[in-house]
C-alpha cells in the first residue's frame, strides 16, 4: 500500500492516533496520520541526520564546543538526534521524555534506536515533566533540546511560558536551550514562543529559519554562556563542517543575517 508518495510498510494505533512508517527512495519516514514527516533515516546511512531541519538542531555546537557531559531530550521521534549525541559525545549521558509509548517502540523496531546504557526514555508529557522538576533537577542539563509535535502543531503542554521557565530553571549556567518552532510572523503561536524565549532569557535568544521549510530552530543561551568572535565560529563552522558532514557554514551565516538586532549580544565583533 502506498500513502504520502511512499510504501506504507507500518501502521498502528494508540490513544494519541495513527504512527505510519512510510518508505520512499531509500529513506524511511515517520508519520503521526499526516504528510509531515516527524522523523526520517536513510537506509544506507542510518546515522546520517536526514532532515534539514534536525541538522539546523546541531547548530549549538558553533556555540559550545565543550563536550555535554548531559542532556535533556523533549520528544523522541525516530530517535535521530539520541542517535547523534550517543553516537559523537561518548560521555554523554541522555535523558528523552516522550509522550507516547508506540514511538518508542518504532525508535526500536524501524529506525535503529540503540539499547544503550547512557540513555534513558521516560514515557510521560514532556510539559508536565519539566515543570515539576525545576526544583528538584535546577542547573543540572547542559544541553536541552525540544522537539515536541502532533500531527498539526507544537504539542500543547509545551506551548506556555512555564514551561519554557522550567527550560531555564533545568538549565546549567552556561548552558543551551535548543527549541524546534513552526512557522514565522503569520503563526501566532510561535510569535508568543519566541516573545517567551526572549524575556525568559533576557534578548539571548537567536532563530534560524530553515531553508525550503516552515521550522524555525531557537537556541537560547543561559546567562554563563560565553562569548565567542565571528572570526572563531567562522573557524568553528569550518572545522565542524569537515567533522560532520553539516551545513554548518550556511547555518552560521543564516543565524547572522536573521538575527540583525540580537547576535551582536552573543557574538563579539
Amino acid at each position: 500500500m502506498y500513502k504520502y508518495d511512499g510504501l506504507l510498510i507500518y501502521q498502528s494505533h494508540d490513544d494519541d492516533g495513527i504512527l505510519e512508517v512510510v518508505e520512499e527512495k531509500g529513506v524511511r519516514s515517520l508519520h503521526f496520520g499526516s504528510s509531515p514527516r516527524q522523523s526520517s533515516m536513510s537506509l544506507s546511512d542510518p546515522h546520517k541526520l536526514e532532515l534539514s531541519y534536525v541538522r539546523a538542531m546541531t547548530s549549538w555546537l558553533l556555540f559550545k564546543p565543550d563536550l555535554i557531559d548531559e542532556a535533556l531530550l523533549i520528544g523522541l521521534g525516530g530517535g535521530s538526534l539520541s542517535k547523534y549525541l550517543l553516537q559523537h559525545f561518548s560521555d554523554c549521558r541522555l535523558k528523552v521524555i516522550e509522550c507516547r509509548k508506540s514511538v518508542v517502540k518504532i525508535a526500536r523496531s524501524h529506525f535503529g534506536l540503540p539499547l544503550d546504557p547512557r540513555l534513558k526514555i521516560i514515557i510521560d508529557d514532556g510539559g508536565e515533566y519539566v515543570r515539576q522538576r525545576c526544583e528538584s533537577h535546577a542547573e543540572r542539563y547542559s544541553l536541552l533540546m525540544v522537539d515536541a509535535f502532533d500531527h498539526e502543531n507544537i504539542a500543547a503542554s509545551i506551548a506556555n511560558e512555564a514551561f519554557f521557565t522550567a527550560c531555564k530553571d533545568l538549565l546549567k549556567k552556561d548552558g543551551i536551550l535548543v527549541v524546534n518552532l513552526w512557522g514565522g510572523d503569520d503563526n501566532p503561536l510561535y510569535l508568543e514562543c519566541s516573545e517567551w524565549l526572549n524575556h525568559i532569557f533576557k534578548q539571548r535568544v537567536l532563530f534560524l529559519p530553515v531553508q525550503d521549510r516552515g521550522n524555525v530552530i531557537g537556541f537560547a543561551f543561559n546567562e554563563d554562556a560565553p562569548f565567542f568572535t565571528l572570526k572563531y565560529l567562522r573557524q568553528q563552522a569550518i572545522w565542524l563542517e569537515e567533522q560532520y558532514q553539516i551545513e554548518f557554514q550556511t547555518f552560521l551565516k543564516d543565524l547572522k543575517k536573521h538575527n540583525a538586532r540580537t547576535f551582536n549580544r552573543l557574538v563579539i565583533k
